[in-house]
């Protein structure tokens, strides 16, 4: 019965929220362990990214005003974007303005002039098994491979139109 009103359920969400929705629903392992007889394992929040128009203003907002601990502007060409992160404790900020005419963020930024939410970022600890298997699964990645991200692992995107709308960051822990 629960797994009619699971399949019933599920009919309706994109492919990532139904991933999601039958881990968290699995009865015989907990999310952080993935679908059973997978290769790879789901893991924890590891950032939430910012687009922000002003990168000195949004960095002292989050120093200044709310008292957090910030790390110093970093230049990453190779995702044509500057990166500054916020501490959190159980996860992270990632404050992203554009570096170069062609980054991806400016582009967010024009069409959004104040900024927002750009992506989330969750662990794997196996980011060319989760690549495969995702594949597999119609889900699309926004390139070939995975490249080399913030925190110098391995990271992949994927396309936001297979994830209800939501830009999905995965780093391999």
């Amino acid at each position: 019965m629960a797994s009619a009103v699971l399949k019933v359920a599920v009919a309706g969400l994109s492919r990532c929220s139904a991933l999601t929705l039958m881990r968290a629903h699995s009865t015989t392992a907990p999310l952080h362990q993935g679908l059973p007889g997978s290769l790879w394992k789901l893991g924890r929040l590891n950032h939430i990214a910012i687009a922000v128009p002003d990168m000195e203003k949004a960095t002292a907002l989050y120093r200044d005003v709310l008292g957090a601990t910030v790390s110093d502007k970093v230049p990453l060409p190779e995702h044509g974007v500057y990166a500054v992160f916020v501490e959190l404790g159980n996860t992270k900020l990632e404050l992203l303005h554009p570096l170069g005419e062609k980054s991806p963020i400016a582009g967010f930024l024009q069409k959004n002039k104040s900024g927002g939410m750009h992506h989330i970022c969750i662990e794997v600890d196996d980011i060319k098994a989760a690549i495969v298997d995702l594949k597999a699964k119609n889900i699309r990645t926004l390139s070939a491979e995975p490249r080399i991200g913030a925190h110098g692992k391995p990271v992949m995107f994927l396309h936001p139109k297979d994830c209800d709308g939501v830009l999905v960051e995965l780093e391999e822990a």
